[in-house]
Parts: structure tokens; C-alpha cells; sequence
């Protein structure tokens, strides 16, 4: 007999058209073989009821206790990850708002940068402007003895010079190399300003004041003279190059400036007699020459002058078409065999 049949049973009792209840000072008549019955019926519930009570309700009371936790948890969770979002809403206005006036502060500044730009290049292109100009004045004013002489008198020439140095030097560092051969602007005001500096350097090297003066008082020039000569390719701004190697030329008229720069000055020549262009290459051997015709500077440079590789690059401009490199290129020749056939003699002697 199953429980909900039991259970059935146990509704109807009082029901039971059978019984016989009548009601007498609190107590209720009923016949014994209906509470036979539901004494059975008690006893069969109180057999069965706990078995499935304790496998299934206890199992589903569990169940729903544990749903029941779960639903709070969640629902906790839930108000938590509202109250978050709203947080990060909150912030995420916030950051909108704060980027926006960035953005806007960004653009302003761009603006106000690419005027500042405009203005500087408007402020370089006239220093560029008036150094050309004055630079060019000084250059014509330094072709007269006595200007130069004047100038050291005052004092003021040691200035000058190292500015001029420091000019040069910025100049030949700021432009790509690789991109100059191709772009160079040999009328550019900066161009115009650099050569100005160079010719009046060499100017005040023509004048035997000046040229002492260089030789004893301006080796960081000097030094910068010949480390941008040996910086700037084949080629590249010849102008400027053959002006810089006229002021090394005058200034190794002075056996004081000879001396000095003839440290590395062998080395220069080699690759300057490969530049290319036929001025640079006249002005390499006229300082080449310089040397040659120095007894104390050839005992300096010893065997050096006798390397086949330098008569090589002699010899090979004795066959350009420039009629003075090529002249200059004769004479170098046959001074440098004739110092070749010198150091036999001695040492055949010795």
C-alpha cells in the first residue's frame, strides 16, 4: 500500500458514511473496526513515511536550501556588479569627458606648434639672411692686409674664429650625407653663410700676421678644418671644400703651421685626390707640394711619401683633361720621384 493511498484513506475517515460519530461531552464514538483501521493505517504510515521522507524530501529540502543560498549569493553578486558598472560608468563619463578636453588641448597646442614652427624657420631663414650677408662682407673686407691686421689688434679674432668653427662644423653634421649629394643647395643662404666663413678664413691665412696667428693660437679650427674635410664625400659641396683646403695651404706656408697639421695630413690628401671634382684634386696636390718642398716636415712623415699607392693617384691625374690639374699633377709626380730617388742615394751612400 503506498503512502499517497494511505494518505487517501486517512482524509476519508471522518467522511466515512459508515462511522457512526456522535459527539458527547468532548469524546467522539466511533466504531472499532474503523480505528482498526486507522490504527493499521497509522502504524503503515509510521513504517513507510520515513523511508521515503529521508531518501527523496530530505534530498529536495537540501536542494532547495542550497538553491535558496545560491539565489542570495547571486543576487548579492548581482547588486555588487551593478553597483560596479555604475562605478566604472561613473568613471568611464569621467575619462570621456577628461580626453575630450585633451584632445581639444592637443589640437590647440599642435596649432600653436606649427606657428612656432613657421615663426622659427621665418626667424632662421633671416639670421641665415643676415649671417650670408655680413659673412659675405667680412669675407670681402678680409682680402685687405690691413683689415686682418686690424682685426688681430683688437683682440677679437680668437672669438670669431672659434664661432666660425663650431658653424662649419654644425653645418657638414646636420645634413645627411647620403641625402646631400642628391639635394644639396649650392645657393641656399646657409650654403651662401658657410662659404663666406671658409673664405674669410683663408683670407686672414693669406696674410703672414694672420696666418702666424692660425698656426699657433687656432688649432681647434685647424682640427676642424681637416676632420670635416675628411667627413664630407666625394663630391659633395666642392665649393666649400676647395676654400677650406686654400686656408690649409696658406696656413702651411708657416713651417709652424706645416708642422702641425701635418700630422694627418697625408691621409687627407689620399682620399681627396679621389673626390672627383678637378678643383678639390688641384688644391689636394698644391698641398701635397707643400709639403714636399719642407725638409723638416718630410724627415716627420718619413716613408710615407714614398708609398706606390699615392704615386698611383699622382699619376692617374696626370691624364685628366683640366690642363692646370694636370700640370699640377706632372710636378707633384716628379717631386715625388725625385724625394724616391733621394732616399736611394742615401741609403745606397749609407
Amino acid at each position: 500500500m503506498s503512502a499517497a493511498s494511505l494518505g487517501g484513506k486517512s482524509l476519508a475517515v471522518s467522511h466515512r458514511p459508515k462511522a457512526q460519530a456522535k459527539k458527547q461531552d468532548g469524546f467522539v464514538r466511533v466504531r472499532k473496526q474503523d480505528l482498526d483501521k486507522l490504527t493499521t493505517e497509522v502504524m503503515q504510515l509510521r513504517e513507510f513515511l520515513p523511508r521515503v521522507l529521508n531518501r527523496d524530501l530530505i534530498e529536495m529540502l537540501h536542494k532547495a536550501r542550497a538553491a535558496q543560498t545560491r539565489k542570495e549569493h547571486l543576487a548579492q553578486e548581482q547588486e555588487q556588479l551593478r553597483q560596479e558598472c555604475l562605478h566604472l560608468q561613473s568613471r568611464l563619463d569621467a575619462v570621456q569627458t577628461e580626453c575630450q578636453k585633451e584632445r581639444e588641448e592637443k589640437l590647440l597646442l599642435r596649432e600653436q606648434l606649427w606657428q612656432s614652427v613657421a615663426e622659427l624657420q621665418q626667424q632662421a631663414d633671416f639670421c641665415s639672411g643676415l649671417g650670408s650677408a655680413t659673412c659675405s662682407l667680412l669675407w670681402s673686407c678680409s682680402a685687405r692686409e690691413h683689415t686682418v691686421t686690424q682685426w688681430l689688434a683688437d683682440g677679437k679674432l680668437q672669438s670669431f674664429l672659434a664661432v666660425a668653427a663650431q658653424t662649419l662644423e654644425s653645418f657638414v653634421r646636420s645634413v645627411d650625407e647620403e641625402i646631400k649629394t642628391q639635394t644639396e643647395d649650392h645657393n641656399s643662404q646657409e650654403h651662401q653663410f658657410v662659404l663666406a666663413l671658409a673664405g674669410t678664413i683663408t683670407n686672414i691665412a693669406a696674410v703672414t700676421c694672420g696666418r702666424d696667428f692660425l698656426s699657433s693660437s687656432a688649432h681647434v679650427l685647424l682640427d676642424t678644418l681637416m676632420k670635416l674635410l675628411e667627413l664630407m664625400k666625394p663630391g659633395v659641396f666642392p665649393k666649400l671644400k676647395v676654400l677650406m683646403l686654400m686656408a690649409l695651404y696658406n696656413v702651411s706656408i708657416s713651417v709652424k703651421g706645416l708642422k702641425y697639421i701635418s700630422k694627418n695630413l697625408l691621409r687627407l690628401i689620399w682620399s681627396l685626390l679621389d673626390d672627383g671634382d678637378w678643383e678639390v684634386c688641384l688644391h689636394s696636390l698644391r698641398l701635397l707640394q707643400s709639403v714636399l718642398l719642407e725638409e723638416e716636415v718630410l724627415l716627420l712623415l718619413g716613408s710615407s711619401l714614398l708609398d706606390p699607392d699615392l704615386q698611383a693617384r699622382v699619376s692617374r691625374l696626370t691624364s685628366t683633361a683640366q690642363p692646370s690639374l694636370r700640370l699640377a699633377a706632372q710636378q707633384t709626380l716628379e717631386d715625388l720621384q725625385a724625394l724616391q730617388q733621394d732616399q736611394g742615394c742615401k741609403q745606397s751612400t749609407l
